[in-house]
């Protein structure tokens, strides 16, 4: 037998932190939701990323009653470290614009929104299968799938919302003769570490050297993550814990550092892309996160562009349904993709700024050396650096 149809206000695709997030504002102002996704709650929960958060991202959280756990469990930072020509180069976050970071781990954004959203009695699903969207320039448009335990069901709804990572389902509903697709990829990747160690310096260092970019970030007080250039190619496997402790000390040894070593509990290599598609709305399915855009992660854009995605779409929802008028959708396209180019350049230029392309000349590296000393010797530069770091108000 078919599945019965059910019905909610708000269709969503994908219960990572954007989608719960959503699902989390939308209960706030009383419209209901479903979310489903594709893998279990423990999966989720398994899959160690990073996180570095913009202050909105942290009021976003704090203020809205997720959890306050990002200011007691997080890391304040108030400046990054610029590392080349031999030293090293503090962005005084707080000196320049009154602002600072929470290092504080995606994984634990997601912990926390999925506590919330059971606190509250949410409707999220996890684990199901054979998920679908139809009729999405309907008046009802179809959320169908699997549940975990085998029932097929059908959800109608008003709007459907596709916040299901790159590799988005939401996004191939539109019509190819109605998007634009923006690509990069870039001819380098990141070969990165979880190592069982204290901090090597108090403050994440983008460090750049003659052998390639490498980045000293921070987990916990006994685990930290790094990472260093490497061939999108690279082979995990031909890397021993020694080699990639040689390779790393040399990088930052260039410029006066030395890092803290220990067992390495995790390898991975992360490649390099930029993505853009327009509009983020089609008929009564709308895009937000990584299912609309992606970005390299030197400027630590993706997990607060996801958030301020959906920050925008709550508002432009509300009014839609409380008004009955979808139009008034249209307005979310613009709003978001003010942010979203405003990150992709500032995500591009830390990037092309701090890895060396696998062409570079020695002019290249010279030249890339006079541009991190313009901007670290600059307190106009210096300021836009700190200003795009810690993240632009949601207009």
């Amino acid at each position: 037998m078919p599945p019965a149809p059910t019905r909610t206000t708000v269709g969503i695709v994908g219960g990572g932190p954007a989608g719960l997030m959503l699902s989390h504002l939308l209960a706030r102002d009383g419209i209901e939701s479903v979310v489903v996704d594709l893998r279990t709650r423990h999966e989720i929960e398994e899959t160690h990323r990073a996180g570095i958060l913009e202050q909105d991202s942290i009021r976003l959280l704090v203020d809205t009653g997720v959890s306050d756990r990002v200011l007691t469990d997080g890391y304040r930072h108030e400046g990054i470290e610029l590392a080349f020509g031999g030293a090293g180069h503090r962005i005084d976050f707080e000196g320049l614009v009154d602002a600072s970071v929470q290092l504080y781990p995606q994984t634990d954004v997601f912990i926390d929104l999925a506590n919330a959203r059971e606190r509250d009695g949410g409707d999220v699903r996890f684990g199901v299968t054979d998920v679908s969207v139809v009729d999405v320039t309907g008046d009802s448009p179809g959320l169908l799938f699997t549940d975990a335990g085998g029932v097929a069901h059908e959800v109608r709804c008003d709007y459907l919302v596709g916040s299901d990572g790159s590799r988005s389902i939401c996004r191939q509903a539109f019509p190819e003769a109605q998007r634009r697709q923006y690509f990069r990829e870039y001819p380098f990747a990141w070969f990165g570490i979880l190592c069982e160690a204290p901090p090597s310096a108090p403050e994440l260092i983008y460090n750049h050297s003659d052998r390639g970019f490498a980045l000293i970030s921070q987990r916990t007080d006994t685990l930290q993550r790094m990472y260093f250039q490497c061939a999108v190619d690279e082979d995990v496997d031909a890397w021993s814990d020694d080699r990639i402790w040689e390779e790393l000390q040399s990088r930052v040894g260039a410029n006066g550092y030395t890092l803290k070593e220990g067992p390495i509990t995790s390898k991975t290599v992360l490649p390099f892309r930029s993505f853009v598609q327009e509009p983020m709305r089609h008929g009564n399915l709308l895009l937000a996160g990584d299912a609309a855009h992606t970005v390299p992660p030197t400027g630590a854009k993706g997990l607060n562009l996801a958030l301020a995605d959906v920050r925008v779409l709550a508002e432009e929802l509300e009014r839609a349904i409380t008004k009955d008028d979808g139009a008034l959708l249209d307005d979310y396209t613009t709003r978001a993709l003010g942010r979203v180019w405003k990150a992709q350049h500032f995500s591009y230029w830390m990037t092309t700024m701090l890895h060396l392309a696998p062409d570079a000349s020695p002019f290249d590296v010279r030249r890339q050396i006079g541009e991190l000393s313009m901007v670290v010797s600059s307190t106009a530069g210096s300021t836009y650096l700190a200003e795009a770091y810690t993240g632009w108000p949601v207009p």
